[in-house]
């Protein structure tokens, strides 16, 4: 199943300047002229796949126009990359980072191109979905999680570049600060959300590398699904909570007897839906007995990781109210934002 597309309209490249600065500064790369296709999944950073003869790359480059404070940072992602890589190999090896903006118009970075089925809506053309393929991926998904909860991020340069101390404190107080920044339409609940959220952030847990986007469609498996051969999208990983990864994870991983409402805000619901898949509290227990981590809390962190992800849409919407993107994907992204805030709201109810 191609994972790809043509570039889209106004995310062109300057392939000859970047066919330079591939050659003078990567190695192994054939005499043979570069095509450019661009991954057609993802909302936020633009990934392009690049392909110079036998040779093949990723560049991720942020999206066009104002950014959020601290959000897009590539020089980070790619430093995350070259430190995890090594112990963690699902994680891409990174080639280069460039902050010279005269070559694709913003800091970037290149990565290995990594081969296999990533999953979003559905599987391959001619693959039969199966309980027990449902099964092995969604068992897949918590060991790969729990094994990046156990790398030591001490041996790494990720303990000079976090702060997990106070890590939900600031995590909670920031995120509502980007979704004050990025406010268009008025949403009610807001305010009774995010003062919850303020009076109930638990103790942390002991602190770990956390991937912070782990979902089904940035992962990449093998042909049988036996394994994880790639893990994407850094750009948020740190060090902090694990049960926040956790809690970011299950606010993507839909299940069949979620409300209509949520399973096709986006289109079609992501394959978790089907037969065989783990519900999100099969999950959360696989996850406990997995790690030994006490998950007592984890409703905090679901309500807090479905806020976080209406943020992240809004963030996307505001950029495309104000023309700084003309992907029509966003156009209604503001609907999707209030959904979710609504349920994270029904999620505080609960524990009430």
């Amino acid at each position: 199943m191609k994972d790809t597309i043509q570039v889209r309209k106004g995310e062109e490249l300057d392939t000859a300047k970047l066919e330079r600065f591939i050659r003078e500064n990567v190695e192994g790369v054939p005499e043979k002229k570069m095509n450019v296709e661009q991954f057609s999944s993802g909302a936020s950073n633009l990934t392009y796949e690049l392909t110079i003869g036998s040779w093949q790359g990723v560049l991720r480059r942020p999206p066009h126009g104002p950014v959020a404070p601290k959000a897009h940072d590539m020089k980070r992602e790619y430093t995350v990359l070259r430190e995890l890589h090594p112990v963690f190999p699902i994680a891409p090896k990174p080639f280069i980072y460039s902050d010279d903006d005269s070559i694709v118009g913003s800091p970037f970075f290149i990565m290995e191109r990594r081969e296999g089925i990533v999953l979003d809506t559905a599987f391959p053309k001619g693959m039969e979905p199966t309980e027990e393929i449902g099964r092995r991926i969604s068992e897949t998904m918590v060991d790969t999680l729990v094994r990046l909860h156990d790398v030591d991020y001490k041996s790494t340069a990720l303990a000079d570049m976090t702060n997990p101390e106070g890590f939900m404190e600031r995590q909670v107080h920031g995120w509502i600060k980007r979704y004050e920044r990025a406010e268009t339409d008025e949403i009610p609940e807001i305010e009774s959300l995010k003062t919850w959220m303020k009076a109930n952030i638990p103790a942390s847990q002991k602190a770990t590398v956390i991937h912070y986007d782990y979902k089904l469609n940035n992962a990449m498996f093998s042909e049988d699904f036996s394994e994880m051969v790639g893990l994407f999208d850094w750009e948020m990983t740190t060090v902090g909570d694990p049960l926040a990864d956790l809690g970011a994870a299950m606010s993507y991983w839909l299940q069949a007897d979620d409300p209509d409402v949520l399973k096709y805000a986006l289109g079609k619901p992501p394959v978790t839906v089907l037969p065989g898949f783990m519900t999100r509290e099969e999950f959360v227990q696989g996850y406990a007995e997995k790690s030994g981590r006490d998950v007592s809390h984890f409703h905090f962190y679901f309500t807090f990781a479905l806020f976080k992800l209406a943020v992240i849409c809004q963030q996307i919407y505001a950029r495309w109210k104000k023309g700084q993107t003309q992907d029509e994907r966003f156009a209604e992204l503001n609907y999707f934002v209030q959904q979710l805030i609504e349920r994270a709201v029904k999620e505080t109810e609960k524990s009430r």
